[in-house]
């Protein structure tokens, strides 16, 4: 089973994290990447748009970013081969995307969740033809 790490760094909504560990578990064995390591950063809107900005040049928030190590080349940069990246979460931006759909914050995160860690695996649905959305969409209703 993968190692797991999930940073909770804002306090303003409260997140049951054990449940999140428990469903990326759950992601992963779906997925086929029990194998696999990766980090996930809860923060707020301030914070992920400073991200945001320096990555992407959106000087905005934004509900998730990824950072996927496979997209770094060279034995340099110190990754183990089964470490996939980091997904950061705004907990701030993805509580408003929830009241707006009617959803609990709890299941918000769980859908940016999937898309943060499809990007992970190298998905992107900016340039796919809709294949990330389908995926998204299956995996949330077999897992949701």
């Amino acid at each position: 089973m993968p190692d797991l790490v999930i940073l909770n760094r804002q306090r303003r909504h409260p997140v049951r994290v054990p449940s999140l560990k428990r469903f990326l578990l759950r992601l992963c064995l779906r997925l086929g990447i029990a194998d696999k390591e990766f980090a996930v950063f809860l923060t707020n809107d301030r914070t992920i748009r400073r991200f945001n900005r320096r990555y992407r040049g959106h000087d905005k928030a934004t509900d998730v970013l990824s950072f996927a190590t496979h997209r770094l080349s060279g034995p340099s940069w110190g990754f183990e081969k089964d470490y996939l990246g980091d997904i950061i979460i705004s907990v701030e931006r993805a509580r408003h995307q929830a009241v707006e759909e009617k959803r609990s914050l709890h299941q918000e995160l769980r859908i940016l969740l999937i898309h943060g860690l499809l990007h992970l695996l190298g998905h992107d649905h900016e340039s796919d033809r809709g294949q990330m959305r389908r995926k998204e969409l299956r995996l949330q209703k077999d897992l949701l």
